[in-house]
């Protein structure tokens, strides 16, 4: 593993939640971080704010025409599938059509995509599945990315301050499980998601996949009971059946290649990463 000297000036493309906390890393060692977004206003100081628009192009042709590094963290606006579109296929090609270098390129996707729901293991090289429109349209920019010599990194569930809806659920009395579905979940914190990125920008020759998750997948059930006794909550209750039309995740998400790259996880598992948030709030 050798890393490089950071790209000088980086183009944060979609700089929401994860992108501001990339950026704080990177404004912390001096670079120049590019923050595109809607609404530009509310960014932290040491942001160079462009309003522009992915999902429609509008601002993008004020955009420099060249870069050092760009990293894509548009997400959808809703779940359905105009939005999963505009976000996911066509937000990279209206970026890479008005960047014409963007240098480094690292797309933001999801192990959402991942056919399994069997349990078992999966790491860059396990099958994917086509369907469901969030599937094939976060696929579709990742062939995008990866066809223009980009990385992709998928993420599993994030979390962390600000965070924090299933601490919500849990403290409410909501959380369930699917009765006779013991299934394997995956997360990461969002600081965490974030380091990755910044290891990814740093890697000498970096894969064209990594997946993002903690070192330890976790049976849903195990979580929220945890998570109830650890907050004096009332138990998760069995559902009969499973609702909504998510794809079914049950898989266990390998970071392996991701800690070779020198990456590792401030919060190994969801112990460690939930007791921090609870005894920050505390």
């Amino acid at each position: 593993m050798s890393v490089i000297d950071l790209p000088s000036r980086v183009l944060l493309a979609g700089c929401g939640d994860l992108g501001i906390r990339l950026g704080l890393l990177l404004v912390a060692r001096s670079h120049e971080v590019l923050a595109l977004r809607r609404d530009p206003s509310r960014l932290p100081k040491g942001f160079r704010p462009l309003a522009a628009d992915l999902a429609t192009g509008h601002g993008l042709r004020a955009l420099p025409s060249a870069v050092e590094a760009t990293v894509y963290l548009a997400s959808a606006d809703g779940f359905d599938e105009d939005s999963y579109r505009r976000a996911y296929a066509e937000g990279p090609a209206r970026l890479l059509d008005a960047v014409a270098h963007p240098g480094r390129l690292v797309f933001v996707s999801s192990t959402s995509v991942f056919a399994q729901d069997d349990g078992s293991w999966v790491n860059e090289e396990s099958e994917v599945s086509t369907e469901g429109f969030s599937r094939r349209h976060l696929l579709a920019g990742e062939r995008l990315v990866r066809e223009a010599g980009g990385t992709v990194l998928r993420l599993a569930g994030l979390y962390g301050p600000g965070r924090t809806r299933l601490l919500d659920s849990v403290r409410a009395g909501r959380a369930s499980f699917v009765e006779g579905e013991d299934e394997w979940t995956n997360r990461i914190h969002a600081d965490d998601a974030a380091r990755a990125l910044l290891a990814l920008l740093e890697l000498a020759e970096p894969e064209d996949l990594y997946l993002g998750v903690d070192d330890e997948p976790a049976r849903r059930r195990e979580v929220l009971e945890w998570l109830a006794a650890r907050m004096g909550a009332p138990a998760p209750l069995p559902e009969s059946a499973r609702t909504g039309a998510r794809p079914r995740s049950n898989k266990r998400c390998s970071n392996r290649r991701l800690r070779a790259a020198g990456w590792q996880p401030a919060w190994p598992s969801f112990r460690e990463g939930y007791s921090a948030l609870l005894d920050a709030s505390s």
